[in-house]
């Protein structure tokens, strides 16, 4: 027997997957529900009856719509106005190029950090537009993008992937904006990566600090990078929170980066890190703590050269600037730091590993961040 009662956001939020799909039926809009899928998905359906039958609408995740909104819009649907008649006519579907423009750019595009959006800009302008642009969004199909997909995929699978990432993302946005009721490339799995994780032995560390030294009497550019790569290696950061590195960011014992891949974050310092941010603030009066040498109030670009020759002479070349960050969290986790103090220190962002160490104290903190420092500087051969 089928399901109705009224339907509000709470009660749709209790809905629970089944070994079958289902459908609870609204009992305050006619041809309104939501249907359930055993994988847990909800989405918003409306079923009209027309002169040529029953037409059927989706209005795309439960999740991102209000319940009073998708009664208005089927009550525009009914009377054959709005965007929700559109979105069920394949001739006033957008066009790929015209909607990723329009409402994607303005409404999810416009949100993302410059950087994110370079990456994107460049996915469209090579992957996307060429492959979808002209075609609308209801045309879209699941063969059509499957083969773009594989034909990417033969020569840049990595390329590919995030390609494939930012497509669902956008088609995703075009069902909630109601122009199209599923997506074509739901299911379609992504190439399989390659296993990206690199940890230093305290050997390499050893060799790395003997290179950086040598670097560090040379050109000013060199000793530049050189500190850097020490500071990656020193607080476990990511590269643009230390290229980037604002003065009045840094305290005295801490960072406090106003803008990170997570947003804002505090860093607690161990003292050979607290030893080369004092130095590097003492030349000049730049904002930055890594200024361009051709423009000190801008900062130095996040490229940074001499490391493939410093990977090179200490015989790590396959080891990228990220893989020091892992190393710090693998000192940390066998100096004995708590993995959940390991998750707050590098800043992760996971909503379950937040809730494990919300509780974690600064000090606890400060003290793992100073074991990771004499950790790494007992292999550099420096003392603390």
């Amino acid at each position: 027997m089928p399901k109705r009662k009224r339907l509000t956001d709470a009660g749709i939020a209790r809905l629970r997957a089944e070994d079958r799909e289902y459908t609870v039926w609204d009992t305050g809009v006619a041809g309104l529900g939501v249907r359930v899928r055993p994988s847990g998905s909800r989405t918003f359906i409306y079923h009209r009856k027309t002169d040529r039958g029953v037409r059927k609408m989706s209005f795309g995740p439960a999740a991102l719509r209000k319940v009073e909104d998708v009664r208005h819009a089927c009550m525009e649907a009914a009377t054959g106005t709005g965007d929700a008649d559109a979105a069920d006519c394949p001739g006033k579907s957008p066009l790929f190029r015209d909607f990723a423009a329009g409402r994607w750019k303005a409404e999810c595009f416009e949100r993302c950090k410059p950087s994110t959006q370079r990456g994107f800009r460049s996915l469209l302008k090579c992957q996307l537009l060429p492959a979808f642009g002209s075609r609308r969004l209801d045309r879209i199909t699941r063969s059509m993008a499957l083969g773009w997909f594989e034909a990417a995929s033969r020569t840049a699978p990595g390329t590919a992937n995030h390609a494939l990432s930012l497509l669902r993302q956008i088609l995703n946005h075009a069902i909630a904006c109601g122009h199209i009721g599923t997506n074509p490339v739901r299911g379609i799995r992504r190439n399989p990566g390659r296993k990206m994780t690199r940890f230093l032995s305290r050997e390499e560390i050893s060799r790395l600090h003997r290179v950086l030294d040598r670097h560090a009497e040379g050109s000013a550019s060199q000793a530049q990078q050189a500190d850097v790569v020490r500071l990656l290696l020193l607080t476990g950061c990511r590269r643009n929170e230390i290229v980037h590195l604002r003065r009045e960011e840094v305290r005295d014992d801490r960072l406090e980066l106003s803008d990170s891949k997570t947003g804002p974050r505090t860093v607690l310092l161990n003292a050979p890190a607290r030893d080369i941010l004092q130095r590097r603030l003492q030349q000049g009066n730049s904002p930055w703590v890594f200024p361009s040498a051709r423009d000190p109030s801008r900062p130095r670009y996040r490229s940074l050269p001499l490391w493939y020759r410093i990977r090179r002479e200490a015989g790590i070349e396959d080891v990228r600037l990220h893989d020091l960050r892992h190393t710090v969290a693998s000192q940390a986790a066998m100096s004995g730091v708590p993995l959940p103090v390991v998750a707050r220190m590098l800043g992760h962002a996971n909503a379950r590993m937040t809730m494990r160490y919300a509780h974690v104290g600064d000090s606890e903190i400060e003290a793992a961040a100073e074991r990771v420092g004499r950790a790494i500087s007992d292999m550099m051969g420096q003392k603390c």
